[in-house]
């Protein structure tokens, strides 16, 4: 049975991920500090699979701690999930950025150098592109000009990854994500931040649950079908299993090159009206919400090109919008009771 270290997982996307990796037999480590996610949490992941993940109360920017977690368990490969995700929030805490999402990567990176250890899988960004020339965003699309710290976090962290994989012989792959949202089925795990939401799917589920005033929506002078902003949005556990489809490519050595990159989403875009609109539809209800101006960092559309992860990864999403907002709305329901 391989053994998986999991940074962060115990957040949205590592605790499905996690999840996932049960359900196909791995044996799982997870890493987390807590930071924005609670202790329950490794207890619904046990709930769910039968399987309790061995955890370790750690801090990835501290680089004793990252160690002592190498020293502990023989290691098949790693999936890095702990970072700061905020777009928004990015642009105000640069350093808090830069620090958490890049000293926390070449830390682990320099346990796998020391240990001769393969197999990682980075949780990257769409955000990498900046803002494409062309819809949908494929791989061969230039990466340009972050357009946001956080974007820029990805960036300078797979620049890390590939002269590392290069210089070491590491086999890796990062996983451009576009917009993960929705919950699990059975509803014990879901998207619970700490704090007032930074992503738009659990501000709706809070609006329409009451905990907030009203959504605001950013921007409604943009040049898409009805001014506001276009994202791909993808079920959470469609997206756990494009790890696990990325992890067997690198057990298997089934990877063209040491390092690798795919986008993972859905190839459909939905603007942020759009999504407010199925939401209301398929949950039977109406937010509250009001137009304000735009916010620093956001591109005006980013979505996914799946053509290469469908091929390469024999990957394809199974989860629609309608599904995936329903089960937010559960799992928010699920929360206020």
């Amino acid at each position: 049975m391989k053994k998986i270290l999991v940074t962060g997982g115990l957040g949205f996307i590592g605790s499905h991920t996690v999840v996932e990796l049960q359900n196909e037999g791995f044996e799982v480590v997870i890493i987390d500090n807590l930071s924005n996610t609670t202790m329950d949490v490794l207890d619904k992941i046990t709930e769910i699979t039968g399987i309790k993940p061995a955890f370790h109360k750690a801090d990835v920017r501290v680089k004793s701690e990252v160690k002592a977690v190498f020293d502990a368990h023989k290691i098949d490969g790693i999936i890095h999930f702990a970072a700061f995700k905020a777009v928004g929030e990015s642009m105000g805490k640069p350093l808090d950025y830069y620090e958490n999402n890049l000293s926390s990567l070449i830390y682990i990176l320099q346990e796998m150098r020391d240990r001769k250890l393969d197999n990682f899988i980075f949780s990257s960004s769409c955000t990498v592109y900046g803002q494409a020339d062309q819809l949908p965003v494929t791989e061969k699309a230039p990466v340009k000009a972050a357009e946001s710290v956080y974007g820029n976090t990805k960036q300078i962290g797979e620049e890390i990854i590939r002269d590392t994989s290069n210089a070491h012989g590491i086999n890796c792959i990062a996983l451009r994500y576009f917009n993960p949202i929705g919950a699990h089925p059975s509803i014990k795990i879901g998207e619970l931040p700490l704090g007032v939401p930074q992503n738009l799917i659990p501000f709706i589920t809070q609006t329409a649950a009451g905990m907030r005033k009203e959504l605001a929506v950013f921007g409604d002078d943009y040049p898409t079908v009805d001014g506001t902003a276009v994202r791909d949005y993808i079920h959470v556990v469609d997206l756990g299993k494009a790890h696990i489809a990325a992890l067997s490519r690198l057990l298997k050595k089934n990877n063209k090159k040491s390092f690798e990159y795919f986008n993972i989403g859905t190839g459909k875009g939905s603007s942020v009206l759009e999504i407010i609109n199925t939401f209301e539809k398929v949950n039977n209800l109406k937010l509250n919400y009001k137009i304000v101006g735009r916010r620093e960092g956001d591109v005006v559309a980013a979505y996914a090109d799946t053509t290469i992860a469908n091929k390469e990864l024999n990957w394809k999403t199974e989860i629609n919008l309608e599904e995936s907002l329903a089960s937010a709305w559960k799992w928010q329901q699920k929360q206020s009771v």
